[in-house]
């Protein structure tokens, strides 16, 4: 198998050497660097939000999640991801309209200007911050687990962290955005070719479809229906998901990034559709996946189970590709969210450009290496650390959704979405409870934050009605 691997990431690193050196002789100018010269097209355009939005948290965090947890996932996440493609067609035209009205440099910038307000953009980034961390650490966590599993003994797990962390800064450092959305074509197809021919093989040594769910049926019946064996799945809990799920494209910078610099607003429809089919496809092998691990591996613990389902239990070569998939997912996702700091971070300097353009690639180092410190101490649950960030950052969505309806937007939803942020997170920390009642707190906080965000949105609606 290590023979394998050497041959399939020598391709790789070739491809990245080509995407790399390309990109570099492009961007002239910081915005060239920063924005990929904003002419992305509908093909490009849909293979970097893809990969940007399935990574190495699908490729490990969803098997075993369906192992876990049961099919509910599959409402967690795929038909989740399918309202959010169509909330991708309003969401993406808004925020490119008010883009070319205020500009764009990134998105804490942009709600500055929208707001007329500093502390927006300072919320934006904060948010951002906090929440795409352990995002983006899940990632190298991932990839350090299934490494040090493929050469045992070989690097201390902190080890392949740090080689990846480095990787990533140099690749990013040399070719901006351009770079990165190269990488993510080439991570999307692989991830898309490995992730079906592991998930096809699983389902053939269980005996196909029917014996699958029957052989589960008979053992772990908990698993075929909500709220699954652990109790997970609540209605709460499916329908905050959905939420948090749907407002990605909305608090997470990565995204608007690439729905602005996509070339017109044909492509960005073009590409949200291509997003819907994608997930489909990319989640469906995952639940095999997980189904088979449920069969094989019912008590083992997570990196037992994702190293023997992904990689030992597979003939070598797709073994080993399955290790460069699942570097390559991992590469391109801590490019695009770190690169994603650092262009939000860039979004709020001013001054001369050389010394804004110093600052943000020194920021994309320093944002790496707290990213690492977070892989080496965080846990195995992927999936439920992903939620978790997706819910953060979703808490800020209002002072977005003001900024696209409005000229002058109401600078009271600056305040409501801080608290509702700052609540969120304490009750990350455990300061606080996560639930009151039966009532979950994420739940509880969409319910009296959403609806009073529609409220002030709604009144101020009529007010400048009444005024024109």
């Amino acid at each position: 198998m290590t023979a394998w691997i050497i041959v399939f990431f020598i391709i790789f690193f070739i491809a990245l050497i080509i995407a790399s050196v390309k990109s570099y002789s492009k961007h002239r100018t910081s915005d060239e660097f920063m924005f990929a010269g904003s002419n992305i097209g509908a093909i490009l355009g849909f293979l970097t939000f893809a990969a940007a939005l399935f990574s190495a948290f699908t490729f490990m965090g969803m098997p075993d999640f369906f192992r876990t947890h049961g099919l509910g996932a599959w409402i967690f996440l795929a038909f989740s991801d399918g309202l959010m493609v169509f909330f991708l067609l309003w969401f993406g035209y808004k925020l490119r309209k008010r883009a070319t009205t205020v500009g764009y440099k990134g998105l804490a910038g942009m709600m500055s200007k929208c707001y007329e307000n500093k502390w927006a953009g300072y919320l934006m980034f904060l948010s951002a911050f906090i929440f795409l961390v352990p995002y983006v650490a899940i990632q190298i966590r991932g990839i350090s687990i299934f490494l040090n599993a493929a050469f045992p003994g070989a690097v201390p797990a902190w080890g392949w962290s740090l080689g990846l962390v480095i990787l990533m800064l140099i690749y990013s450092e040399i070719g901006g955005l351009k770079a990165i959305v190269y990488s993510d074509a080439i991570q999307g197809l692989l991830l898309l070719v490995v992730i079906w021919v592991i998930g096809a093989y699983c389902l053939d040594k269980v005996g196909g479809v029917q014996v699958m769910f029957d052989t589960v049926a008979a053992t772990q019946p908990d698993l075929l229906s909500i709220p699954g064996p652990k109790g997970l799945f609540s209605t709460q809990f499916l329908i905050a998901s959905a939420i948090a799920i749907v407002l990605i494209p909305v608090s997470q910078p990565q995204f608007t990034t690439r729905l602005v610099v996509m070339k017109d607003l044909k492509s960005v429809h073009t590409m949200a559709f291509a997003v819907g089919f994608f997930a489909i496809l990319v989640i469906l092998p995952t639940a095999f996946i997980g189904m088979y691990g449920a069969i094989k591996y019912p008590d083992s613990s997570t990196s037992d189970f994702l190293t023997n389902a992904l990689l030992f239990d597979q003939i070598n070569p797709v073994a080993a590709l399955a290790v460069v998939g699942l570097f390559a997912a991992c590469l391109s996702t801590t490019n695009a969210q770190i690169f994603a700091l650092g262009t939000e971070l860039r979004s709020m300097l001013s001054g001369d450009e050389k010394r804004v353009m110093l600052i943000t690639k020194l920021s994309l180092v320093v944002f790496s290496l707290v990213v690492l410190v977070f892989s080496v101490v965080m846990g195995n649950q992927l999936a439920l650390l992903a939620k978790v960030s997706f819910t953060g950052t979703s808490m800020i969505a209002p002072i977005v959704f003001g900024a696209l309806l409005f000229d002058k937007p109401p600078k009271i939803l600056l305040i409501t979405s801080f608290i509702a942020f700052v609540v969120f997170l304490l009750s990350i920390l455990g300061l606080i409870s996560n639930k009151f009642g039966s009532m979950r707190l994420d739940f509880l906080l969409y319910l009296v934050h959403g609806g009073l965000s529609a409220i002030i949105i709604t009144i101020h609606s009529l007010k400048q009605k009444k005024l024109t």
